[in-house]
């Protein structure tokens, strides 16, 4: 009889210091690695729980118990896709990510730390559930009659993932017609969720790495995520055809590192949008009060564009809530700056 490995379950418990891996990510900068390594390299499955007692932040670090070290490494270069337990949460397969290296988690006996490149995380535009038609997206889920397995690997924290899964969870999570299936969005015409896959190609990787088709996958999931309304003035404005006509902004910017989370990003108006990119309106420490460059920004310009509580409005579901992190870093390095010389919206 073969013995069986048990590995560590991450339990739930009370919510961590976010901030912590943050501080990490600055002490421990990632390079951007090749696309390949041959004969090293694997692409894995990690399982992510928002209130665990693990150091996660998806789109930052990965944190993790010694029993995991071999497989993760052999995963520094390659790609992951985030898994949410059905126990924890309705997502599934919830977002992509490459590792750029594994360190040790200083003061902390057999834990590690996978961090993630940055510039390389990105929320799927849907959701990905475990099972499709009753059967699971991961072969090593299945049984020989391609039903679920029950127990051994479901459990694992760390699974590793053929090319052919992986190519197939992310043709269901970010669809390679993204974007003209955004161009068309209010077209009569609806798509509808495709049973088959793609095989797995070199596109597969391109879309994942080519920014316009980043773009697109950001602000349909950060609009969404504020109801398609301003977070500053409250509005939410449509065109004639109905398109909303908010825009997603980058809290940190993706060329100083910012990432694709819908963390670090905010519906606004583009009026909004501008001043925020330039450094004339950020948020307090609170996550909460709208702060102002009132030197440059006429008072009735504030009174007409910002929400009369001067607070900054919550996205519908509080998992996507700015990252206090990220309203941090804007605060400390765009607000307030010197604004160029360049025409203000309103003259």
């Amino acid at each position: 009889m073969t013995a069986l490995l048990t590995l560590p379950v991450r339990q739930v418990t009370d919510p961590v210091d976010h901030s912590y891996p943050q501080r990490l990510a600055q002490q421990f900068p990632c390079q951007a690695q090749p696309d390949w390594f041959p004969g090293r390299m694997t692409k894995l499955v990690l399982l992510h729980k928002a209130d665990s007692i693990y150091d996660d932040e998806p789109d930052v670090v990965y944190d993790f118990p010694k029993p995991y070290l071999k497989a993760v490494e052999a995963a520094v270069g390659d790609w992951v896709i985030y898994y949410e337990p059905v126990k924890a949460g309705p997502r599934g397969y919830f977002a992509v990510a490459k590792i750029s290296k594994v360190i040790p988690k200083p003061g902390v006996p057999d834990r590690y730390l996978a961090l993630i490149e940055p510039g390389s995380y990105l929320p799927f535009d849907r959701n990905v559930p475990r099972l499709l038609d009753g059967r699971p997206l991961e072969t090593s889920l299945m049984d020989t009659n391609g039903l679920p397995k029950k127990g051994g690997s479901v459990q694992l924290a760390v699974r590793r993932l053929p090319d052919s899964d992986f190519a197939q969870i992310i043709d269901y999570g970010l669809p390679q017609d993204l974007e003209q299936i955004e161009a068309s969005r209010y077209a009569p015409q609806r798509r509808e969720f495709d049973a088959g896959a793609e095989v797995f190609q070199r596109p597969v990787l391109e879309r994942l790495t080519r920014r316009k088709f980043r773009d697109v996958a950001f602000s349909r999931r950060v609009r969404e995520a504020y109801g398609y309304r301003c977070a500053m003035s409250g509005l939410q404005i449509r065109n004639g055809g109905g398109r909303p006509e908010v825009q997603a902004a980058h809290i940190r910017p993706v060329e100083r590192d910012g990432s694709d989370s819908i963390r670090n990003g905010l519906a606004l108006s583009g009026t909004l949008h501008w001043m925020f990119d330039r450094g004339l309106i950020s948020v307090a420490e609170d996550c909460e009060t709208l702060l102002v460059s009132r030197n440059k920004v006429p008072a009735e310009v504030v009174d007409r564009l910002l929400h009369p509580s001067g607070r900054l409005l919550k996205p519908i579901d509080a998992h996507y809530a700015p990252h206090p992190e990220n309203l941090r870093w804007h605060r400390e390095n765009i607000f307030g700056q010197a604004l160029k010389d360049e025409q203000t919206p309103w003259g």
